[in-house]
């Protein structure tokens, strides 16, 4: 009973040591993925902003609080007629950013295409992919790290400007308890397009520039509490400037008008909700590459040693029967 005992625990003692680096070397890779169908809400805010006000003669003005509604949702049908050509698992995500002013009226709305493979966070470039209806090739990341951020520089996709710079790694925080990597990127003033929404009626986005001689000029300085293991942020904030420049903004100081000036950070209900989303995902991902490959292994070992000491039991006690004596 005790050598069959054995043999039993060693194969499953070798079943669970194959298993282990099966699960961690190809499982996991191909397990790993950011899921076509994921929607997700974001509030954020910008208080004690500067804001301009269309209506009352083109003029900036502090506002108590400016509002940044941001909706995600995978488009699962582009998903699959997008994997069908690349070869690839791809997620294809719809992202709309709903600009609120104090009063409850739109500011502006800006849409995205953003395509990307599901387990790298690399950028696919296929039709539809897009920024406020403008065609573009993304380069870098936007959105999400790769899963096991690592701590260096990254090439990050800014929607506003449509180019891609370093987004650099400054180093290690703590974020309500967790250990995270701490990014910033700083866009310089750069031209930029006119939302394509605007929030009065009559202008031409297409045509504002070289009808009034204006320009709309933007910076950034964007900062990101990322969870190395997801690559989701945690927490994001953003210093914006944007301007009109010439024209309609000639007789401003020094030929500038502001447009909006303000410190965007999450809201603290939706900063709650996505800390317990990235802990949650971060367990099952760890689990997936960590803690059950290393599990599987210690038990696989553990029962190899338990099947090896029956064995022994069982010989020890083989020799110690011996034969009986003869009269």
């Amino acid at each position: 009973m005790r050598r069959t005992a054995s043999l039993v625990l060693l194969a499953v003692a070798v079943f669970l040591g194959a298993l282990a680096p099966l699960l961690r070397w190809y499982a996991y890779p191909r397990l790993a993925k950011i899921p076509p169908s994921q929607y997700q809400e974001m509030v954020l805010e910008a208080k004690d902003a500067t804001l301009l006000d269309y209506t009352a003669g083109m003029q900036p003005k502090q506002v108590d609080k400016v509002t940044i509604v941001q909706t995600l949702k995978g488009n699962v049908e582009a998903s699959k007629e997008i994997e069908a050509s690349a070869g690839k698992d791809v997620v294809v995500w719809d992202t709309l950013t709903h600009i609120i002013g104090p009063d409850g009226k739109t500011v502006s709305q800006i849409p995205e295409r953003y395509i990307f493979d599901a387990h790298t966070q690399d950028p696919v470039h296929a039709t539809g992919e897009m920024v406020d209806g403008d065609p573009v090739k993304r380069e870098g990341i936007e959105f999400k790290w790769p899963f096991f951020t690592e701590p260096r520089d990254y090439l990050y996709f800014d929607a506003q400007t449509r180019t891609s710079s370093p987004i650099h790694y400054v180093g290690p925080r703590t974020f309500k308890g967790m250990d995270v990597y701490y990014f910033e990127q700083t866009v310089p003033w750069t031209k930029v397009s006119l939302p394509k929404k605007m929030p009065i009626e009559g202008i031409d986005p297409a045509t504002f520039e070289q009808t009034t001689g204006t320009s709309l000029w933007y910076s950034v300085k964007a900062m990101f509490w990322v969870d190395p293991v997801t690559g989701a942020p945690l927490n994001a904030e953003q210093d914006i400037q944007q301007e009109m420049r010439g024209g309609i903004a000639a007789g401003a100081p020094d030929g500038k008008l502001t447009v909006f000036a303000g410190h965007v950070t999450m809201r603290a209900d939706y900063g709650k909700y996505t800390l317990d989303l990235v802990r949650s995902n971060r367990m099952k991902v760890l689990a997936l590459q960590t803690y059950a490959p290393i599990g599987l292994a210690a038990g696989g070992l553990g029962l190899f040693g338990l099947a090896l000491w029956l064995e022994a039991r069982g010989r020890r006690g083989d020799g110690e029967g011996g034969a009986p004596l003869s009269a």
